[in-house]
């Protein structure tokens, strides 16, 4: 088999979100339609017109030892935590290269591939305040290294053993699922056997709440957290935010064959475009996102027929919603009729660069036991929501039993990225 045809499959998964500590607890917590919104209890939130966020259901203090803690901002730890999950849910143990570690995987095979739309910018507001209020010399030396955006992977790529590239894409909130497409291509290009991807997201701070509020792009439904976001809901008003990492642990079928390793399905392959329309404002008719599927169907084997699942970016934003819509049904016809729609969001909030990345693990975990997790808050579905899909709404929906089945991953961006990746069981 050529390198270009080469078969990716998931063999790991990892997460850190609103609705739990592990990728298992979280995907209960989907199941189950649960929300991880709640009131800002910081000093700080009181004056802001957005008071409501979905932090990390178990605090990365709980799991990684101070000493560490304190080199890391709280996207890498975040990051670090999911891949560690994703490592060791492979099959592998410690560090690629080192004697009784990384199991069968050559470090000079394997890459890691972890993404954020912002980086360490709470590292980089608190040391700034540090600068202002105590001078110089407090400024921690650390500093650098912790706001760097490629700060997460690069942690990742050390703490794994990685040698084959260690990268980060940066596209705002398409950067977690761009980074598990670039991670397919390294291995089915040859580049790597195994890649560790994903996407993280650390940014519930006075500063980012504020912009995203003043912008009207996040719910002030300070009163109402967890019914806020309403993702295809008459009333959607903006998207709640969220943080968090989701990670994969990605390999090329032959080599997971080898060693004998668990496979949760098979990574399809993505299809990217750029809308080419406005900074902020999503395309309204869709044309950026159906180039993307278009160009996933175009570069890959995916029959749509095989498709039965989507989990939607859907921000619960006005215009962005419906405009995924369109774009679905416009190049995929009446085959949308019989995929079931899920905003995840609607739970978890929206973790920016990091949502890609837990957005995935969900796409996988739905393929692999069967299920669609369900979108909640829709109390009003919006006409053009009804009549471009079938959205699961208030209780998880079963998946067909039997046959190959697949589901896609929408992931969007200011700045006009589009990216949507394609899964399949194997």
């Amino acid at each position: 088999m050529s390198s270009t045809k080469r078969t990716v499959v998931v063999t790991g998964i990892g997460a850190t979100t609103p609705l739990g500590g592990d990728a298992a607890s979280t995907w209960e917590g989907l199941v189950a339609g649960k929300s991880g919104a709640k009131p800002l209890e910081q000093e700080w939130a009181a004056d802001q017109a957005v008071r409501i966020a979905a932090p990390a259901a178990v605090d990365p203090s709980e799991v990684i030892p101070r000493p560490q803690a304190r080199r890391l901002d709280r996207s890498a730890q975040f990051a670090l935590i999911a891949a560690q999950e994703a490592w060791k849910d492979a099959g592998f143990t410690g560090k690629a290269g080192e004697p009784g570690g990384g199991g069968t995987v050559d470090p000079d095979r394997l890459g890691a591939v972890i993404a954020s739309g912002i980086g360490g910018v709470t590292t980089l507001l608190d040391q700034y305040d540090v600068l202002k209020e105590k001078g110089v010399r407090r400024v921690s030396p650390h500093t650098v290294p912790m706001l760097m955006p490629n700060g997460p992977s690069a942690n990742v790529g050390l703490a794994v053993g990685a040698r084959a590239g260690v990268h980060t894409p940066v596209s705002a909130c398409a950067s977690g699922a761009e980074a598990i497409g670039y991670a397919i291509e390294m291995i089915r290009t040859g580049r790597a056997d195994v890649v560790v991807a994903g996407g993280t997201e650390a940014a519930i701070h006075p500063l980012p709440i504020a912009a995203f509020g003043n912008m009207m792009a996040m719910s002030k439904n300070n009163d109402d957290p967890q019914g806020a976001s309403r993702p295809f809901d008459t009333g959607r008003d903006g998207f709640v935010l969220g943080e968090g990492a989701g990670v994969l642990v990605l390999e090329s079928a032959e080599h997971a064959a080898a060693r004998g390793a668990r496979v949760y399905a098979e990574a399809v392959g993505q299809g990217v475009s750029a809308d080419s329309h406005d900074i902020v404002q999503p395309e309204p008719e869709g044309r950026g996102i159906s180039h993307a599927l278009q160009n996933l169907l175009d570069r890959s084997d995916l029959d749509p027929a095989e498709i039965v699942h989507v989990n939607a970016h859907a921000t619960s934003t006005p215009a962005g919603d419906i405009a995924e819509l369109k774009a679905l049904r416009k190049v995929l016809g009446d085959d949308v009729d019989h995929m079931a729609v899920s905003a995840t969001k609607s739970m978890t909030g929206h973790l920016l660069g990091g949502a890609g990345g837990v957005e995935s693990v969900a796409t996988v975990l739905a393929l692999y036991h069967r299920v669609a997790p369900p979108t909640i808050n829709v109390d009003n579905l919006d006409p053009e929501a009804e009549a471009n899909a079938d959205i699961v709404r208030g209780e998880a929906r079963k998946l067909p039993v039997e046959g190959r089945i697949a589901a896609l991953n929408d992931s969007f961006g200011f700045g006009g990225h589009n990216v949507v990746l394609a899964f399949r069981t194997f």
